[in-house]
């Protein structure tokens, strides 16, 4: 783990690659690619090599207008940008077998769908306080890792291993066959926080404040677990949500 925590090094701010040729090098090279912005219609051989190339990248890909791309840069673009991310994005799949093999239990925050980049900010602090081994987040439908998101995290960004990828439940089933339990924060159940063991391997999802939790993470839970709700207001905050339920499991492995 600590050689993971390390290797998410902190860059000063996320960075604009743009040029189609430029922008192939840039994958080619291995840099981390927080999000792509081809202009519509583009053609010819050279787009085609950089969208074969896209195939290999966990990066989400927004076909937009050149009007877009010319708020972006004054430069000549050529109709690409990507945004380099100003972290290094980890693999579960190598995070995992580490975390056993020094002995401790894994525990693990899913973002399923939280977009707003000061919530993100927030649940990585509370999460890196918290000693959670990974955040994973997906693909696409996710809030940036940008300059505003690592200052609400007071720099945990640089210190939590952030993990993306393309599909949320084959990365919840991957967890189940390590042995985690997956539970899902959610209203919809009557069963409290404080039911789940968390002492065990466990995984936690929060869902975005709007629409909850995806339908497919949520029928392949172990566990769906609420906060109890005392007052005439029945909701949370996302970030203060995560901060709750990743206590409770802190307080049971205490």
């Amino acid at each position: 783990m600590e050689n993971s925590r390390r290797s998410a090094r902190p860059k000063e701010n996320n960075e604009f690659v743009f040029g189609i040729r430029a922008v192939i090098e840039a994958i080619k090279a291995g840099k981390d690619i927080e999000s792509i912005y081809i202009q519509r219609s583009l053609t010819g051989e050279i787009i085609l090599e950089l969208k074969q190339l896209l195939k290999e990248v966990d990066a989400p890909v927004h076909n937009v207008p050149v009007e877009k791309l010319n708020r972006m840069t004054q430069k000549n673009h050529q109709g690409v940008i990507a945004v380099i991310s100003s972290i290094t994005f980890q693999k579960i799949e190598d995070i995992i077998p580490l975390v056993y093999e020094k002995g401790e239990t894994p525990l693990i925050l899913i973002l399923d769908g939280i977009t707003d980049v000061r919530n993100m900010g927030a649940i990585a602090r509370t999460a890196a306080c918290a000693g959670v081994h990974a955040i994973i987040v997906p693909t696409k439908n996710s809030a940036q890792i940008n300059a505003d998101a690592i200052k609400t995290s007071a720099g945990a960004l640089f210190s939590i291993p952030v993990c993306r990828h393309p599909n949320l439940q084959k990365t919840a089933l991957f967890l189940q066959e390590c042995g985690l339990q997956i539970v899902a924060c959610t209203e919809k159940t009557n069963d409290l926080i404080y039911a789940p063991d968390y002492t065990a391997p466990t995984a936690i999802v929060m869902g975005a404040e709007d629409e909850g939790i995806s339908n497919e993470i949520m029928r392949m839970a172990n566990h769906l677990a609420k906060i109890p709700m005392l007052g005439e207001i029945n909701s949370l905050n996302v970030s203060v949500s995560a901060g709750i339920i990743l206590y409770e499991a802190i307080r049971q492995r205490s």
